[in-house]
């Protein structure tokens, strides 16, 4: 088979562009990678508020599918995520020829079900071990009927899960997803995140803030937040930014009450990158230890010091790259130190060494092709 013969279908669980939050980071860029490695990409989205985008159509072929969140789909037997993206019309699409299928997530795996499909090649992207990303997300949620769906999805997701003994290979995201589907079904290969640099491109010397960034309506990130602004940058005399996505009410009044905290809500991906690039620490933390946070991979592609928490690089090789801290106090005195320190050419090349071998588009698209077009697969 020749480069030109190579067609894959992806089934994209959300419109992977803009590429502003972490799934879609990783969606965007490979297919992105994949396409200049010479694989014609039929891309099928599922869209439900994105709407349309006209950088997409550079990919072979993109078509639409809107996604069915009405509440009926919250009672099915199988997860709501799949429940609400199976599509009979997706179905037909793709029952046109005889092209492999990617799979992004748990999310769009429905086909695996599908008797029509048990002779085609179908692989799926793990972003996470979603059950295990839903339960966190349960314990981070202070609404009492989302953290009961977020419990009751969780469990129907693991319920689920076995599902992926019919797919013809699984891509994981970090080695520690790679060693638990591996244990569980075998054939998994791992291929680390795709992001928008291949070099990176932080800027040396001294910024004047310190910056957290994240999708803010997703309760782990909000709870994040909050948990930084109350009890890390209200300790600190300097100027501390909160930006992102969607923020809640709650958030921004929590923010508002200290005058050193300001939140900057739903930038544009350029003024994104330059509040990154010009602070001076990038702060993460999370509760949940599951799979690979995007944001990390960005700051360290684009910010200078990066100061996070031990889940936030759990399972990755990450945490060489940060300073790791626990408790507030840690965070107080680790950002105070770094505030009087410049970022260097050392330092940037440090990172360019430590990253280049896994994190690298091209490299990470090519093993994709081999898996998929040259690796026989029973």
């Amino acid at each position: 088979m020749n480069d030109s013969d190579y067609h894959l279908h992806v089934i994209a669980f959300d419109v992977p562009y803009p590429a502003n939050y972490g799934g879609v980071i990783d969606v965007f860029y490979r297919v992105k990678a994949l396409s200049e490695a010479g694989v014609k990409v039929h891309l099928h989205c599922f869209e439900y508020g994105r709407g349309h985008a006209e950088v997409l159509d550079r990919c072979h072929e993109v078509k639409y599918y809107k996604r069915d969140t009405s509440f009926w789909k919250q009672l099915r037997r199988e997860p709501y995520v799949v429940a609400s993206r199976r599509s009979e019309a997706l179905a037909q699409d793709l029952l046109k020829d005889e092209y492999p299928i990617l799979c992004e997530g748990l999310h769009t795996t429905a086909i695996l079900g599908d008797l029509r499909f048990k002779n085609r090649k179908i692989f799926v992207r793990a972003h996470n071990v979603e059950h295990d990303y839903y339960r966190f997300l349960a314990e981070s949620e202070p609404t009492c009927w989302k953290r009961w769906f977020y419990r009751m999805e969780s469990r129907k997701q693991k319920r689920y899960e076995p599902i992926l003994q019919r797919a013809a290979g699984i891509f994981a995201i970090t080695q520690a997803d790679t060693d638990y589907f591996n244990a569980h079904y075998g054939k998994t290969v791992l291929v680390p995140g795709f992001s928008a640099l291949s070099r990176v491109c932080s800027e040396t010397g001294r910024g004047d803030y310190v910056l957290y960034h994240g999708k803010l309506s997703v309760p782990e990130n909000k709870k994040a937040a909050e948990w930084l602004v109350e009890q890390v940058f209200s300790e600190l005399n300097i100027p501390c930014v909160v930006a992102g996505l969607n923020p809640p009410d709650s958030l921004r009044k929590l923010c508002e009450r200290y005058p050193r905290v300001s939140l900057k809500a739903n930038l544009g991906d350029a003024e994104m990158i330059d509040l990154i690039r010009n602070a001076q620490v990038n702060v993460m933390v999370t509760d949940q230890p599951t799979g690979l946070k995007l944001k990390l991979l960005n700051a360290l592609y684009n910010g200078r010091f990066c100061l996070v928490n031990d889940d936030m690089v759990r399972g990755t090789d990450l945490g060489q790259l940060c300073v790791v801290a626990e408790t507030p106090e840690q965070f107080i005195n680790e950002i105070k130190r770094l505030m009087k320190e410049d970022f260097t050419e050392d330092d940037i090349e440090e990172r360019n060494e430590a990253l280049k071998d896994l994190y690298q588009n091209e490299k990470n698209a090519q093993l994709i092709v081999n898996t998929v077009f040259l690796t026989p697969h029973s």
